[in-house]
């Protein structure tokens, strides 16, 4: 699988989804860190990639397109990476399982 990860995520997710064997990029890649949403967005459809974020935004997003990039919306407040990571990494499975399922948003929580 592609993850194109946003800004406020670290780059460390990108390492660690790439250690698993996906292609994945954060925004920072393409010198989009400071770029709008429907930048990001755009990028991600180029890039056929899952959309990984802890912005709403691209839920409302996703929800008004026909198609598009999965957003894999991350529910968790600030946090650092020794947090998030393993935070993220007991909800992967089910994440991918709803990403081949054809889910346009997943929500871990």
């Amino acid at each position: 699988m592609r993850f194109l990860d946003d800004a406020q995520l670290p780059p460390n997710l990108v390492t660690w989804l790439k250690e698993r064997g996906h292609e994945a990029w954060h925004v920072e890649d393409f010198e989009l860190r400071d770029a709008n949403d429907p930048e990001i967005w755009a990028k991600s459809c180029l890039l056929e990639s899952h959309l990984i974020t802890k912005d709403e935004d691209f839920v409302a997003i996703r929800e008004r397109a026909s198609s598009g990039p999965t957003v894999v919306w991350l529910r968790i407040g600030n946090a650092v990476n020794r947090v998030l990571i393993p935070w993220f990494a007991k909800a992967f499975a089910a994440t991918v399982h709803a990403i081949e399922s054809g889910a346009a948003v997943v929500e871990v929580k």
